[in-house]
């Protein structure tokens, strides 16, 4: 197990439980809490039908550029859930986009970006109007901190660069992630320029949001686990411990990388706060592979939430029992809800969380 010396880590140990906020705040330090704090990864957006409304006469885009739109999806679960934290409705791809490439979702077909093709391209990607760009960002964080009042913590969330890397150089989703692997192995002076300025960007971006106000900030790695081990670190690893550097410890990081499972050590060494674990690995197990004063966050499969009732609330049990005890434990699922997740089990895995004793 790692030892890491942590300010968090010296804190007084008490159960700050008097709302969500706190909660959420306290697991974040691996503090005692009466319950694992939850939210869960999409829990704003399609599943809604409050949110569908709301697409009927907005596009995606709009949703996401419109402060007051933003504000309202993303305030949406929180109303209908009370979960721990909301997390901003956004998009990972408005940082490629703040750069000069831009990028559409076509209903039913996915995402549309012109792939980064030449170093000529990479070259001109240009940080310089990042804060002016993506400005609509931290008006719909502020307005969302108001309406949430205290009550509830508030995360801003970013794409770690190496998965960032791979939709710009894909041009978008792909069925199979090669293109970045390729540049990484070919020309590893290029994929640093690239990986420098995203690097870059995106602290300034989450530095954006820190000043809006969140309590906690997410870096996706949702790629993550396409590297093999012993690339983890040069590939993703590296760029993640610059941000959560650049970041001075204000708020704490949560950093989710899917499928990264023979790089507990290197996530740690990222410096943040708390490590995502996707559904495929037993989540106490990491627990005890992990410092006390690092958390984590996880990891029920989300495929259940296409199931019933009964099942996503016995599932959530048994994960709660699993990790009884530990401290530093945020519930979530161990990826994002899926489009077709039922509201009753949404409703099941909050109220399990929510009784267990």
């Amino acid at each position: 197990m790692l030892n890491r010396e942590s300010p968090e880590a010296a804190r007084p140990e008490t159960a700050s439980t008097s709302n969500n906020r706190q909660r959420f705040l306290s697991a974040c330090r691996c503090q005692a809490v009466d319950r694992p704090p939850v939210w869960l990864m999409r829990q704003a957006g399609r599943v809604l039908p409050e949110y569908r409304a709301l697409k009927e006469k907005h596009s995606f885009l709009e949703l996401v550029r419109t402060p007051e739109l933003a504000a309202e999806v993303t305030l949406q679960p929180i109303r209908r859930f009370d979960f721990d934290a909301a997390i901003i409705f956004s998009d990972i791809l408005v940082v490629p986009e703040a750069l000069g490439q831009p990028y559409e979702f076509q209903e039913g077909g996915g995402i549309i970006m012109e792939p980064l093709r030449t170093a000529a391209e990479i070259d001109q990607l240009d940080g310089s109007a990042v804060g002016e760009r993506l400005a609509y960002v931290p008006k719909a964080l502020r307005l969302v901190k108001e309406a949430l009042g205290g009550r509830t913590a508030l995360i801003g969330f970013a794409g770690a660069p190496w998965t960032l890397a791979n939709f710009m150089i894909e041009g978008g989703g792909a069925r199979e992630y090669a293109k970045a692997k390729g540049l990484f192995h070919q020309d590893r002076a290029l994929f640093d320029h690239l990986l420098e300025k995203l690097t870059v960007t995106v602290a300034e971006y989450l530095q954006m949001q820190i000043d809006a106000g969140v309590d906690a900030v997410q870096l996706f790695d949702s790629l993550g686990g396409i590297l093999p081990d012993h690339h983890f670190v040069e590939g993703s690893g590296r760029w993640m411990a610059q941000i959560v550097k650049l970041l001075k410890g204000q708020v704490p990081v949560i950093v989710f990388s899917r499928g990264t499972h023979g790089n507990w050590n290197e996530l740690v060494e990222t410096g943040a706060q708390i490590v995502g674990v996707d559904w495929t690995v037993r989540l106490s197990e990491v627990r005890a592979r992990l410092p006390e004063d690092v958390g984590v966050q996880g990891n029920l499969d989300p495929f259940l939430l296409l199931t019933t009732p009964e099942l996503v609330a016995a599932e959530t049990r048994r994960l709660l029992k699993d990790m009884r005890g530990s401290r530093g434990h945020i519930l979530n699922l161990g990826h994002g809800v899926p489009p077709g997740a039922k509201l009753e089990n949404v409703a099941s895995l909050v109220n399990s969380v929510k009784s267990f004793a």
